[in-house]
């Protein structure tokens, strides 16, 4: 779905998002009424130093208001911009600044939703999709943290073991069944069902949501097995006063 159907069928009621080049900014009244942050980047643009400000700023700004609002952050990109500019002038703190800007909105009682409706990679979609206390994700949405080509660059791993190793181990491989086994999207949206009926339903349920678990749904769902109990372990540890 393009972001031109995606909006009326958020909000028929009409809304005030405008689009300026690649960046999303606006609101919108929420389906059970209230307003709704919508904010964003679009067109699978590369996500850079410039992107990451201007949506940490908006959402700075929102925290500030105090009103209490649901964030939902539409998410359509590339991976990080990995220009020259970019990594000279600290793109990783740019992207770090943005997921905690999000992290504290999100903990001040602003509801933080990302629905992922195109691409997204690498840092850029950790800092903006996995940011968020709730993932969604429309068909035909391709996250990936890293794709296969990159992968057997780290692990010096031909692709083709890859690919038989992601047959049954999600971290292996890119893709949004692979993201929801692993515990990153919190659901699937039917793109035949009303958009508004399923974005209310899960604004009556968010502030349900555990925050920072998607290890522990990783485990429910079959493809991080390990992750919640070893964080579990240094927690414990942790709270003994132990140095691990």
């Amino acid at each position: 779905m393009t972001l031109d159907e995606i909006l009326p069928g958020l909000f028929p009621n009409g809304s005030d998002i405008k689009v300026t080049g690649t960046a999303v900014a606006g609101s919108a009244p929420r389906p059970d009424g209230g307003p709704i942050h919508v904010l964003g980047i679009t067109q699978s643009s590369p996500f850079g130093v410039d992107e990451a400000i201007v949506l940490a700023r908006r959402v700075i700004e929102i925290t500030k208001s105090n009103d209490r609002s649901p964030i939902l952050l539409l998410v359509d990109s590339a991976s990080q911009r990995m220009s020259r500019r970019d990594e000279l002038l600290g793109l990783n703190e740019y992207l770090s600044h943005l997921a905690k800007a999000l992290w504290s909105a999100d903990r001040a009682g602003f509801a933080t939703i990302a629905l992922l409706y195109g691409g997204g990679a690498a840092g850029a979609f950790v800092a903006t999709a996995l940011a968020t206390r709730a993932l969604v994700a429309l068909p035909g949405a391709n996250p990936a943290v890293m794709d296969m080509p990159s992968i057997s660059r780290v692990t010096k791993l031909p692709i083709d073991m890859l690919k038989r190793m992601s047959a049954s181990t999600p971290v292996f491989a890119p893709g949004l069944a692979n993201m929801q086994a692993m515990g990153a999207v919190t659901e699937t949206w039917d793109a035949d069902r009303s958009l508004r009926d399923q974005l209310l339903s899960l604004l009556q349920r968010v502030d349900e949501l555990p925050a920072d678990e998607r290890d522990r749904a990783g485990q429910q769902h079959g493809g991080r097995m390990k992750a919640a109990l070893i964080a579990e372990a240094v927690m414990q540890q942790a709270l003994r006063g132990r140095v691990i």
